[in-house]
């Protein structure tokens, strides 16, 4: 849990740079690749990455507005970066203008239960990190290269003079 709001600023900006490192990999023509018919699109995933922002903060308070969270996914791939683009950053903003570090430890009705603000932003990062690896899977079912994020993908070993592991 985030006790510090400059913790949660440094983290965000590790966050969304890597999620625009995934986001970027979208193209129009990948955005409705599932797993199996059913299931969400990889545009779906990534549109409610970008409209749990606004849907989660606004349960505390902030007024994040940049993008409706109701609204659904668009069928551009730009669309949905910048989408993600303007909410992070419209977050990013208000929470260094509107709370400081006392706020952390304030509590908000979210989903029924009561959670420390500290608590939801690590909700918020927990709940992206989750859909980017779902994201990830889609992205090789599409044929896109996957970026890594939480050390080299498997076309990325050889950037570090390496072999990727036997699988």
């Amino acid at each position: 849990m985030f006790r510090q709001v400059n913790d949660f600023i440094r983290a965000y900006e590790s966050l969304t740079a890597d999620t625009i490192r995934i986001f970027s990999q979208l193209t129009d023509e990948n955005l409705n690749q599932s797993v199996a018919p059913g299931f969400r699109s990889i545009g779906h995933i990534a549109w409610h990455i970008v409209t749990t922002i606004p849907e989660m903060m606004n349960r505390t308070g902030l007024g994040v507005s940049s993008v409706d969270h109701q609204s659904p996914p668009p069928n551009s791939a730009q669309e949905i970066i910048a989408g993600y683009e303007n909410a992070s950053s419209e977050l990013k903003e208000t929470i260094k203008t509107r709370w400081n570090d006392d706020s952390m430890l304030r509590t908000d009705n979210l989903y029924g239960e009561r959670w420390e603000k500290g608590m939801t932003l690590t909700a918020l990062i927990n709940h992206e990190i989750h859909h980017r690896g779902q994201m990830s899977v889609l992205l090789r079912q599409a044929g896109q290269k996957v970026p890594g994020v939480f050390g080299p993908s498997k076309e990325e070993w050889a950037a570090y003079g390496m072999s990727a592991p036997e699988y």
